[in-house]
């Protein structure tokens, strides 16, 4: 009799065991995640996710959700001043809510215009439209590292936007030939990013700061804005001094100039009519000739016609010519910066008396140099320098802590 009872009391155990164990899944299966997206609750509704096709149209859309053709232009009518409905494109991503009955009828249409906005055509009610921009979100970064191969190829391992690499490039362009970067060659870069809903990378957004070890020697570049009501930014090193050279108005500090770029000149020396593709500057023997912006000395030498000359290559568009030199001070291949003597006043060649011809290149066609509106930045106001300092430090500091730590 008690084994009897004791199986009865097995099975009631076993048998309420087995329902509490149904109740749960029941209930587990009954509570399902909730999805809220474009102020949508998803669980409310019959959600049809999809992409625009060729031959897709708003009101084509529409027409396959069971409305008939004068709800659809009533719509289209509504809709126009917020959405034109004509910008949809081809694998542009639309979703529909429908009510989960079986009717399924449409409630909302969402299109994604972008990752940054989206348009809501509401039907529930009335019919509205809202042009809704997602919340973005500014992050800051700091890189540092070494370059093994090109810069863009470092970024790409740092999961960084290709757009940074033209953005550095820019940036140091009167300064660094990234072509003649090398293997080992030290970078670091603050910089923003941007997410949407703090998710979904969006790309980079600002430059904040950098350094190069170029040539063995590290050159820092920070935007300032000397006008904050302006905005308008230029970059600068640690010191102040501006990373975009502008051009001097002349190779030399006193300025005299005697002939000006023209097409057609009555030669001094050659007594004919010619083009004078340059501009002459007048000074005494000796007089110090500068070179008006930084760059590469590309060639050194003497012909019977220019005499003794230099040129500077400043980047892939400029380039500029000293001609008629007495004394060449500068050699081929030598980086020079902006203002450095590069060799004195002369009359060598086909010349009349002393003087520098000053020739400039843009794109390999020789310009008047007085006449073209050339790249500059703002030099440093040294009223502005306290304020540059003070935005300046904690970037460089940050800067130089993750290249530390990296090496």
């Amino acid at each position: 009799m008690k084994k009897v009872i004791l199986l009865i009391f097995s099975l009631l155990f076993i048998l309420s065991c087995n329902n509490i164990q149904e109740e749960i899944i029941e209930t587990a299966a009954v509570q399902k995640p909730i999805i809220e997206k474009f102020g949508f609750k998803y669980n409310d509704f019959n959600v049809v996710n999809d992409t625009i096709e060729s031959g897709d149209t708003f009101g084509t859309i529409l027409d396959n959700q069971n409305l008939n053709d004068k709800l659809v232009y009533d719509i289209v009518a509504k809709v126009k001043d917020t959405f034109d409905v004509r910008i949809m494109r081809i694998g542009k991503p639309y979703t529909l809510f429908r009510t989960k009955d079986r009717y399924k009828k449409l409630q909302a249409f969402v299109y994604q215009a972008d990752r940054g906005s989206y348009y809501v055509v509401d039907l529930r009610d009335s019919i509205s439209v809202l042009k809704k921009i997602r919340p973005t979100k500014i992050k800051t970064r700091t890189i540092a590292g070494s370059l093994d191969g090109s810069l863009s190829e470092a970024l790409n391992k740092e999961g960084v936007d290709a757009s940074l690499a033209n953005k550095l490039t820019k940036v140091y362009a009167w300064s660094i030939d990234f072509f003649k970067l090398k293997k080992g060659d030290k970078f670091g870069i603050t910089f923003t990013e941007r997410y949407i809903d703090d998710t979904i990378y969006d790309g980079v957004d600002s430059l904040k700061a950098a350094f190069f070890v170029y040539k063995g020697k590290t050159i820092y570049a920070f935007p300032f804005a000397q006008n904050e009501a302006s905005g308008k930014i230029d970059y600068y090193d640690e010191e102040g001094k501006a990373l975009k050279n502008f051009f001097l108005k002349a190779p030399l500090k006193f300025v005299n100039i005697t002939s000006h770029y023209t097409k057609n000149r009555f030669h001094p020396v050659q007594l004919i009519w010619k083009a004078h593709k340059g501009t002459d500057y007048a000074a005494p023997t000796g007089t110090p000739i500068m070179t008006t912006a930084s760059g590469v000395v590309e060639q050194t030498g003497f012909t019977a016609g220019n005499g003794n000359f230099v040129k500077v290559k400043h980047d892939r568009t400029y380039s500029t010519q000293y001609l008629h030199m007495s004394k060449i001070l500068a050699r081929r291949g030598q980086r020079v910066n902006q203002g450095d003597v590069i060799g004195k006043v002369g009359s060598t060649g086909l010349a009349t008396g002393p003087h520098v011809c000053y020739r400039f290149w843009k794109n390999g066609i020789q310009v008047d140099a007085l006449r073209l509106k050339l790249p500059n930045s703002e030099p440093m106001d040294k009223s502005n320098l306290p304020r540059f300092l003070t935005l300046m430090k904690p970037l460089k500091q940050q800067l130089d802590n993750v290249s530390k730590l990296k090496n």
